[in-house]
């Protein structure tokens, strides 16, 4: 074995134990040097595609499950010989006589099983598996999501094709469960390593920019900082403040929900102010000075009133946005996030996005469901899991079992309320059809109006968080054809698409929703009858069908054919002026030598909003046709569109 592969290894492994030794008893801490052994014995022949030693592997895995999910003997030892019994000649019985039935249970579900024929295919029947043993335990998901974080951060090895498979799989469910779960970072890194293989180019000119912005905004952000600590003074023992810039990913998706390009994107990166509850009060008699009010002690379990005497303390220097607070501390997320969120102006006349959270808020991000581990908590979260999924598998013959999970699961969420007050919480772009749905089947289908905050509005409306709405219906309305397109979760998706069971889906050479071009990253997916249908390679759907029909992919450069012309429609965004409009139309027409299909044009108070339809060749052609509209006087941006 090469020396670098021996250090590297013993490091690791040193690391392990000297985290596990803090926290578990002799007995189990040597159970867990004995998993070691056995998969270092088991794996000693084996080599990943990079070359080096397969233990690597489980060690890594084990360091997660160990020092990032901070997880107890048990779940490390199983990460250890998560892949002994699918690699070697062990079996699970080797695995139950050696460490007992509860390691035998956590390997047994993170391996896949063979089967001579899957239901759909062996990747939906792999998820199925996982997710199943939710109604015994949380930890073997842990596990598995360890196993695919690791295999992710060294996928640089594997073939194009088999990095889309792989990707595709961590964006479409390990990253949201991993959401779902509470483990923020975990999701965060698995969305980013998912974009950064599915789209290697659009990532590294994201990357960029990010690391280009802040260069230029390191020292305004620091001015910021330091003004907060001073403001903070008097509790600096206790506060720390930090700039956290967002992922590419993050701001790749900003970019697609806003349609904007990456200037006009907010929010890439946000002011963490952490404050440690234990030491705040300082055997309780601690007392911030805050203007107007009387001075309190604080209390040891009282992390809201902290926070909103910290908030209290930045808005007596800082100009506070109207309508910014967003208190996740009283109703937090539905993965259990919570935060106090404010946007405050900084010197600079930057609206500066401020999240304070006590460092028990830092972990539970962290951590998720594994924060806690008494009890009453995990009994929740099985229980939450366990409604759902088998909602979903009783009804499963309706529509495909993982849309139905990943509907139900897999969003960041909003509390929105009936007219009486209670809270009905939603995937986060979730329209009043779904609300109707989730309220009773019956509202859903006979729905013909909404009433949002007291305003008529369509059923098709887009909910926001906070909002009142309240469903007017009729007994002899019925759902319309295009509502399943309006839809999110997975309750409103299975009595639409029962109710719509007669529609049948037309198929395209190229996918309807992402209309890729010749020169963009594309994927093709071969279908049963032989026809090959192009996607982006950060479509949705191709996402989801990466994650199930991984060997239908196909690796496919999209090239340009002079015979061949695409529609595509863009949209400019600038300050109004006299010839404007015919500048727009000799550059595309004239300079450009391209056909406008549709023309629209709308002023309003001197900003000039047109949106045109043409034809290109390319997806270089569009570049060059956006490059050249957005060097018109007075155009401040221009971006493509879809075309519904």
């Amino acid at each position: 074995m090469n020396d670098i592969y021996t250090i590297c290894i013993n490091e690791s492994i040193a690391s392990l134990f000297t985290n596990m030794e803090k926290r578990i008893s002799a007995d189990d801490m040597q159970r867990v040097r004995d998993a070691y052994a056995l998969a270092a014995e088991a794996h000693k022949d084996q080599r990943r595609k990079t070359g080096e030693p397969y233990i690597i592997h489980p060690i890594a895995v084990a360091r997660i499950v160990a020092e990032e999910l901070e997880l107890g003997a048990n779940p490390v030892i199983a990460a250890f010989l998560h892949d002994v019994v699918e690699d070697t000649d062990y079996t699970i019985e080797d695995i139950r006589e050696r460490f007992g039935d509860d390691v035998a249970f956590l390997v047994g579900v993170v391996t896949k099983q063979k089967k001579e024929k899957y239901e759909k295919s062996k990747q939906v029947d792999n998820y199925r598996q996982i997710l199943a043993s939710v109604q015994y335990d949380v930890r073997a998901i842990l596990i598995k999501l360890a196993d695919r974080l690791h295999n992710m951060r060294t996928l640089d090895s594997m073939r194009p094709d088999k990095q889309m498979k792989i990707a595709g799989e961590t964006d479409y469910f390990y990253a949201p469960l991993a959401n779902r779960l509470g483990l923020y970072h975990i999701k965060s890194e698995l969305e980013n390593l998912s974009f950064r293989y599915r789209c290697p180019r659009e990532y590294a000119e994201i990357e960029a920019l990010l690391e280009k912005e802040k260069d230029e905004n390191k020292e305004k952000l620091n001015a910021f900082v330091e003004t907060i600590n001073g403001v903070l003074s008097s509790l600096n023992r206790w506060v720390y403040v930090e700039v956290r810039y967002r992922t590419p990913y993050s701001v790749w998706r900003k970019m697609q929900t806003n349609g904007c390009d990456f200037n006009h994107v907010d929010g890439k990166h946000y002011v963490r102010i952490v404050f440690d509850s234990t030491r705040m009060e300082e055997k309780n008699t601690l007392v911030i000075d805050v203007p107007g009010l009387i001075p309190m002690p604080f209390n040891k379990q009282d992390e809201k009133r902290k926070a909103i005497w910290i908030y209290s303390d930045l808005t007596s220097v800082f100009k506070e946005r109207p309508g910014s607070v967003a208190n996740y501390i009283d109703n937090p997320k539905e993965n259990g996030y919570q935060s106090f969120h404010v946007k405050l102006l900084s010197d600079q006349g930057v609206w500066e996005e401020v999240h304070i959270s006590s460092e028990r808020m830092v972990r539970t991000s962290r951590l998720g469901c594994a924060a806690e581990r008494t009890e009453e908590n995990v009994s929740q979260w099985l229980e939450k899991f366990k409604s759902v999924l088998q909602d979903v598998a009783f009804h499963s013959k309706d529509m495909d079992y993982m849309d139905g999970v990943t509907a139900s699961f897999y969003n960041d969420d909003i509390m929105v309320f009936t007219p009486k007050g209670k809270g009905i919480i939603l995937p986060k772009g979730a329209t009043a059809l779904d609300f109707a749905y989730e309220i009773h089947s019956k509202i859903g289908r006979h729905a013909v109006y909404a009433r949002i905050n007291g305003k008529l509005m369509s059923v098709k409306t887009v909910l926001h968080r906070g909002d009142c709405v309240e469903i007017g219906t009729d007994e002899n309305s019925c759902p319309d054809a295009d509502w399943i397109d309006h839809v999110l979760t997975y309750k409103a998706k299975r009595h639409l698409r029962s109710y719509l069971s007669s529609v049948n889906e037309i198929e395209h050479q190229r996918c309807p929703h992402c209309h890729p071009l010749p020169g963009d990253e594309v994927i093709g997916f071969k279908a049963d009858d032989g026809k090959v249908v192009l996607h982006k390679r950060n479509c949705p759907t191709a996402i989801r069908m990466a994650s199930q029909q991984g060997d239908s992919i196909l690796a496919i450069e999209f090239k340009e054919n002079e015979h061949f012309l695409y529609p595509v429609r863009v949209q400019v965004r600038g300050v109004d002026r006299y010839h404007l409009l015919s500048d727009l139309i000799d550059c595309i027409t004239e300079k450009l030598h391209l056909s406008i299909n549709k023309l629209a044009t709308e002023t309003i108070d001197r900003i000039a909003v047109c949106t045109i339809d043409f034809a290109v060749h390319s997806a270089n052609e569009l570049d060059s046709a956006i490059k050249s509209i957005s060097a018109i006087k007075g155009v401040d941006e221009v971006h493509r569109v879809d075309i519904e």
